[in-house]
């Protein structure tokens, strides 16, 4: 079955809720207030429904005072139903929600001229002519239909939801990564915490973990409805009710649904602003920002040395975090009138100069990802990572290494989704270089290289190893690599020898394993397996998980801990610590091992001959 969502619009009184309640029989003002004051404050959801189609309508709010919960609304619409009095016209708010309709381009839109019952033929005529001119304003909005209605004509109700069911299905570009504001909260006896919402992308299951982005919890659903309905499964375009396993937080209007570890939240984003009835967008200027159902207070600063401008790039600051996602539109009000709106285009707070922020801005813009990663690549000079591309660019995993893939001159790393500008190579073979000049026994595997040098990948080190290899300069032996100029027939034993002189070295104080390693450049697994032998052997003595001792070192500290205990008559950790001012980690490992012989006994925390 196809769903549809379809938001009401338009100037109060001219008829949407009732036309509402024509068409499907829901009572949209419920609220004691919405019933006496005889408009509608807050949403309301109801739907229709045939054999193939389901249309779920949100009805907003026409008075002006009440624009921020009809813009709530907005953000679900795939289309829109513009309710227009037949004998008054074209309003003011009828504009202002046309404006907002056209921000965030909603593509088809019905007019349903009401209350046609009270209107002449001449003047249903003139405004069938003058509705389509004026719909010219707005570009980003289709005219689908103007049909002439009233709620005391079953024939134009039919006809109207005729119109409303040829509906086209808009195919919504998706990156499959689910989210959903919240619209209404509540909680009901012996069911618990229930949200509903519009689900905007992706899908969402019964038993599904989602996160609570601006709470930073996690959360699982335990049913869902769409329509009254139980079922398994809601997709994009449904209005779904979402029954939350005790989420730790309250939940309000605003939050924002998805999956943990898909989007990050910042204080700040850069978008494209277009202002609308002749308003400026002023630099520096606090507004309120909206997107989804949220509105935060935010600062509007201009990129391009203007005091104020009717459409361009800007950087907005937010109150508080922020979850946002490419290409999301948004609607920016000041003084509680809508003055522009337009497009995420950077969610993600990167700290890049001015002059290279505009040429990606730009780029982003027009969707040309490739420019985008190519300017990218060359601001993360340590690596760009494709990680975030759902939220960054729109674009799955997939289809962002695709583009990364077209690119020429960098290294792409698909395992890890990392981008390297090409000279990273030539950076990466000076300081692999470096080390084998100054360890001329290295012995080093792409792994251990990933550890010393945090910011390049393995596979990226891998691939300058190789080459290395093949320029002379390296040779590689079972997975290791080491210098060509340099003979070493036996390996092992190499390692081991060193290994063991450093503990030797050391004496009752010797390093962590993995410090060993590093002094020696030697890949860990090497290590580790030297380490073994050399305890098979019975030359070291491993006392706790990384504290290795030489077997000489230990017996001649065990011995001069026997002489203190037939001094003093016993050892704890303070007469040890008195003797050997060494770390605690240690003295407790000695005086463990100390109870393994026979003639030595624990009596509480001392220890005594036996």
């Amino acid at each position: 079955m196809r769903h549809i969502i379809v938001g009401t619009a338009g100037h109060i009184d001219h008829g949407k809720t009732a036309l509402i309640k024509a068409l499907s029989g829901f009572e949209g003002d419920t609220l004691e207030e919405e019933k006496r004051r005889g408009i509608t404050i807050n949403l309301s959801f109801s739907n229709l429904q045939n054999e193939d189609t389901n249309i779920a309508f949100i009805d907003v709010p026409g008075h002006e005072k009440l624009i921020k919960n009809m813009i709530a609304g907005a953000f679900g619409f795939d289309a829109s139903m513009v309710v227009i009095d037949a004998n008054e016209g074209i309003m003011p708010q009828t504009n202002e929600h046309l404006e907002i309709l056209n921000l965030l381009r909603v593509q088809n839109i019905i007019i349903a001229l009401t209350k046609s019952d009270l209107a002449n033929k001449e003047i249903i005529a003139k405004k069938l002519k003058q509705i389509p001119k004026y719909l010219e304003n707005f570009p980003n909005l289709n005219l689908k239909a103007i049909v002439a209605v009233s709620i005391y004509d079953q024939n134009s109700i039919e006809n109207l939801k005729k119109e409303l069911f040829s509906l086209p299905t808009i195919e919504k570009r998706s990156n499959g990564l689910f989210r959903y504001y919240v619209d209404r909260n509540f909680s009901l006896p012996g069911i618990g915490s229930v949200v509903t919402g519009t689900v905007l992308d992706g899908e969402v299951s019964v038993g599904d973990k989602i996160f609570i982005a601006e709470k930073g919890v996690e959360t699982t659903i335990k049913n869902i409805q769409v329509h009254e309905q139980d079922v398994k499964k809601a997709y994009t375009s449904q209005r779904a009710a979402l029954n939350l396993q005790n989420p730790k937080n309250s939940l309000k209007k605003g939050l924002l649904l998805s999956k943990k570890g898909y989007i990050r939240g910042f204080n700040s984003a850069d978008v494209w602003c277009e202002s609308i009835s002749n308003h400026k967008i002023k630099h520096n200027t606090r507004v309120i920002f909206y997107v989804g159902t949220k509105q935060i207070e935010a600062k509007i600063l201009l990129y391009e040395n203007a005091d104020e401008i009717e459409n361009g790039f800007a950087r907005v600051q937010f109150k508080d975090k922020i979850f946002l996602v490419f290409d999301e539109p948004f609607i920016i009000s000041n003084g509680g009138r809508v003055v522009a709106g337009g497009r995420v285009l950077n969610p993600i707070n990167d700290p890049i100069k001015k002059k290279t922020k505009l040429p990606l801005l730009k780029a982003l813009k027009e969707k040309d990802y490739k420019n985008a990663f190519k300017i990218l690549v060359n601001t993360h000079k340590k690596g760009f990572g494709l990680i975030s591309s759902n939220q960054r660019f729109g674009l799955n995993h997939d289809e962002a290494l695709a583009v990364a893939k077209e690119i020429e001159d960098i290294f792409v790393d698909e395992k890890e989704l990392v981008l390297y500008p090409s000279y990273t190579k030539d950076e990466l073979i000076k300081t692999i270089s470096k080390i084998y000049d100054k360890n001329q026994y290295a012995l080093l595997s792409a792994k251990s290289l990933s550890l010393k040098i945090k910011w390049a990948s393995e596979s990226l080190i891998d691939a300058v190893l190789k080459k290395m290899c093949s320029d002379g300069i390296l040779v590689l032996t079972d997975g290791i690599y080491k210098n060509a100029n340099i003979k070493i027939d036996d390996m092992e034993t190499l390692i081991q020898d060193k290994i063991y002189d450093i503990l030797r070295k050391d004496g009752i104080t010797p390093k962590a394993p993995y410090n060993i390693y590093d002094e020696l450049d030697i890949d860990r697994k090497m290590g580790d397996n030297a380490l073994k032998k050399l305890t098979t052997a019975k030359k070291v003595v491993r006392l706790a998980h990384n504290l290795f001792v030489t077997y000489e070192n230990l017996t001649k500290l065990m011995t001069s801990l026997k002489n203190i205990i037939k001094n003093e008559g016993f050892i704890d950790i303070a007469t040890f610590k008195k003797h050997y001012d060494i770390s605690r980690k240690y003295l407790i490992a000695y005086l463990e091992h100390l109870d393994k012989y026979s003639d030595i006994k624990k009596d509480g925390t001392k220890r005594i001959f036996a």
